[in-house]
């Protein structure tokens, strides 16, 4: 209540200093001698106008922020926001809220100094004044407000510095009020901020979510597919196994054990493990070894894997499943079977491991494949690492097919997806 009636009082002392000052000229200069009733009655009739603006000021004030003091009243008002987006996002966000506004005009961004000038037209709250001109209000600055918008650069953020004001001098605070509308256009460019950002956050969130659900979908597609092959790969090693005992029990025991060893590589993680090259390799290598027991001559492997490289971070099964598909599309179709080689190389911050065989190549895996294994791990891959990794798949020379998975060496994948 006493900040309204030092603003009342304020106002009603700049008018009264005017008019007691024309009431001196008056007297004393123009008509000396005479009673200067003219002046007083204008100075009345314009107080009158004053004491009314000035209370549709502090009611609409007190509309629009829901409360009247020092940082509400006056014309000029200064907002300092932080946008949690980095100094060029936060001024194209800043921009767009200014544009946005209703009778903007006159916009002027320069974005390489992060600065944003605008004038806007200031409305009439209450309708048309059927005095016009000759409303003594009116005589003093323009119908215009203005805004400077300064963003400044930040760790990871921007912050505004936003400044609504009269285009007019500040001398003309002491006569005339502007109806809250400086105010207003302030409210309204924080307001639209916040909604952007908030818009802006909906969205990511709904990109996490959906990023989420492909992941589970990859993850469920993947284990579908485990769940189909690796039943029949023990039921046709455990029935070799059986057939071996008989007639060669010492294959037959080395049959069991690298089965053991495949095993022991298979079963299910926990949420925050994932696998190595190394761990990779040994279920790869353990899965070949069966083989060779059940294809004899017809299958050869070569493995040259660094030492210093089997620490790698993997994803879990993506070997095996490069190596059970040159096995199913190459070489399993070729009559005299053929060489599985897996090799391992560091190139710069990036490890590349590659399954080659030289069997049947594209055209038997065209034929007889459904390209679910390579679809997995490539989407995997992109959940996984996004572009830091890829698959790669090329004929091989002068027969087969070579497959590259590479990963950036020292690079974990994220744990709720890696285990298999």
């Amino acid at each position: 209540m006493i900040r309204n009636c030092l603003f009342l009082l304020r106002l009603v002392a700049a008018w009264f200093g005017v008019f007691f000052l024309l009431a001196l000229v008056w007297n004393g200069l123009l008509f000396r001698g005479m009673d200067p009733w003219p002046v007083l009655l204008v100075g009345a009739v314009v107080m009158v106008f004053v004491i009314t603006g000035a209370f549709s000021h502090l009611r609409r004030v007190r509309l629009i922020a829901g409360r009247t003091d020092g940082d509400t009243l006056g014309n000029r008002q200064r907002r300092q926001i932080e946008i949690p987006f980095e100094a060029g996002e936060a001024f194209d966000l800043l921009d767009a809220a200014i544009r946005e506004l209703p009778r903007v005009v006159e916009v002027e961004s320069a974005r390489d100094s992060l600065q944003i000038k605008a004038k806007v037209r200031r409305p009439d709250p209450y309708g048309r004044n059927p005095l016009g001109r000759w409303n003594p209000l009116e005589w003093f600055g323009v119908p215009r407000n203005q805004i400077l918008a300064t963003v400044t650069p930040g760790h990871d953020s921007g912050s505004v510095t936003l400044v609504c004001e009269p285009e007019s001098g500040a001398w003309s605070d002491w006569f005339r009020v502007d109806d809250g509308t400086n105010l207003e256009n302030a409210e309204a460019i924080a307001r639209a901020i916040t909604r952007r950002v908030a818009e802006r956050r909906r969205n990511e969130q709904a990109d996490v979510q959906r990023t989420t659900v492909e992941k589970d979908l990859t993850v469920a597609k993947l284990s579908l597919l485990h769940a189909q092959v690796e039943p029949h790969f023990l039921y046709n090693t455990l029935a070799s196994a059986q057939l071996l005992t008989r007639s060669d029990p010492e294959r037959a025991e080395s049959m069991l054990g690298h089965l053991i060893q495949y095993l022991r590589h298979s079963l299910p993680r926990t949420d925050d493990a994932w696998s190595t090259l190394g761990e990779e390799l040994e279920r790869a290598i353990a899965y070949l070894e069966i083989l060779k027991i059940r294809m004899g001559s017809r299958l050869a492997v070569q493995v040259d894997v660094p030492d210093a490289l089997r620490g790698t971070s993997m994803p879990p099964m993506m070997l095996q499943t490069l190596v059970e598909n040159a096995i199913k599309h190459g070489l399993e179709p070729k009559t005299s079977g053929g060489t599985v080689w897996i090799r391992a190389r560091r190139s710069d911050d990036a490890v590349a491991v590659t399954v080659a065989d030289d069997g049947e190549g594209f055209s038997a895996a065209k034929s007889g494949g459904t390209g679910i294994g390579l679809k997995n791990v490539r989407e995997r891959l992109q959940l996984l690492y996004g572009g830091e990794a890829a698959l790669a798949v090329v004929a091989n020379f002068p027969a087969g097919v070579a497959a590259t998975i590479s990963v950036p060496a020292g690079h974990e994948p994220v744990r709720d997806v890696a285990h298999g």
